[in-house]
């Protein structure tokens, strides 16, 4: 396998050899897209929280054994968060209960800056509705920005196949947002 470019491979040997400023320096960088992205794939703010919390750790405890050239950190780092947010969602469908959960704050993101807390919370709520393989790949190329084949290669798909899988989860989002569209419309 050819070596890949990562632009964080200094900073990962670095935080091996166990500087405090790098390991500061990658909580700052990272934390922040994992956190996201655990938010949009849990719905759940606390246990994005514990989600996140939990990769970084395991980023601090594999940058010693970091074999740099195989693969992105950053990918690694995405491909360990979305397999515990699997985890996590996993066991919310074995949990069965008496009492509904605590609902989460329906409020806006801070990252939505300009749409209302109801549309938010509209967007968010049909995204959770999606198949978590469409959900996946719109998280991943729409809300954490990565390219269609940095997503693919976290997904372990084919482009091809991620572009189907956002094709559909899109097509999903619109029909369940339609009216969205239709009253924006009408305000213009």
């Amino acid at each position: 396998m050819a070596n890949v470019f990562d632009p964080d491979e200094d900073l990962v040997l670095r935080v091996g050899r166990g500087e405090a400023a790098a390991v500061r320096q990658l909580a700052g960088l990272k934390l922040p897209r994992v956190l996201a992205l655990a938010r949009r794939m849990l719905g759940d703010p606390i246990e994005a929280e514990d989600v996140a919390q939990e990769a970084m750790l395991r980023a601090w405890r594999q940058a010693p054994k970091w074999k740099p050239g195989k693969a992105r950190f950053d990918t690694w780092l995405h491909r360990v968060a979305l397999n515990l947010c699997y985890d996590r969602l996993r066991r919310r469908r074995e949990i069965v209960t008496d009492t509904p959960p605590d609902r989460p704050d329906d409020g806006p993101a801070p990252d939505r800056g300009l749409l209302s807390a109801e549309t938010g919370a509209r967007v968010d709520a049909a995204l959770a509705l999606l198949p978590a393989r469409q959900r996946e790949a719109i998280v991943l190329c729409h809300y954490q920005e990565l390219t269609n084949i940095e997503a693919a290669a976290l997904m372990e798909v084919s482009v091809e196949a991620l572009e189907s899988l956002l094709s559909r989860g899109r097509r999903a989002l619109r029909q369940s947002l339609a009216d969205l569209a239709d009253d924006r419309g009408a305000d213009r």
